[in-house]
């Protein structure tokens, strides 16, 4: 077997990679939510909410990805497996069917609000262990919340 050596002290590696694997979790769910929203939308917002649901799913993508990639490089095994996001993420399941444009837009704010909380969180947790983990969890952690700030924007009246 392989292993990869962190220079991380195995506490800390404990703690980041438990955090790491957490954001890596809520980050695919986030994306197949956003996609499984993106697919059902209906109303006369639909294209502007369409749209803006592609990019909340390659935000995602793109930072599972780096997290995937930091756990890694620091000797922790990244899941992403199906079985894993099923039994552990933190965001409400998307609706079935069609989907109204305000109800969408509803459910992808309450995704990313329950993501971002579960974020700062881990920003914390990693604050002395890894400050290099902790910068990757901030600057999505500000990516999701610009996203979650243009969502709750397309619900004002």
């Amino acid at each position: 077997m392989y292993g990869i050596k962190s220079p991380l002290p195995d506490s800390d590696r404990k703690v980041v990679g438990e955090a790491l694997q957490g954001a890596l979790v809520d980050l695919v769910d986030l994306s197949l939510v956003a996609k499984q929203l993106h697919w059902n939308v209906v109303g006369p917002r639909f294209r502007s909410v369409h749209l803006q649901l592609d990019e909340v799913v390659a935000l995602a993508r793109l930072h599972a990805d780096t997290v995937a990639e930091r756990a890694a490089a620091i000797g922790v095994s990244p899941d992403g497996r199906a079985v894993t996001v099923a039994a552990t993420s933190g965001i409400a399941t998307a609706p079935e069917g069609s989907v109204s444009d305000s109800a969408t837009v509803g459910a992808l704010v309450a995704g990313l609000g329950a993501v971002i909380t579960r974020m700062r969180g881990r920003i914390d947790a990693t604050a002395a262990a890894d400050p290099i983990s902790q910068d990757i969890l901030i600057g999505l952690t500000a990516d999701l919340e610009k996203y979650s700030w243009m969502a709750q924007a397309e619900n004002t009246a």
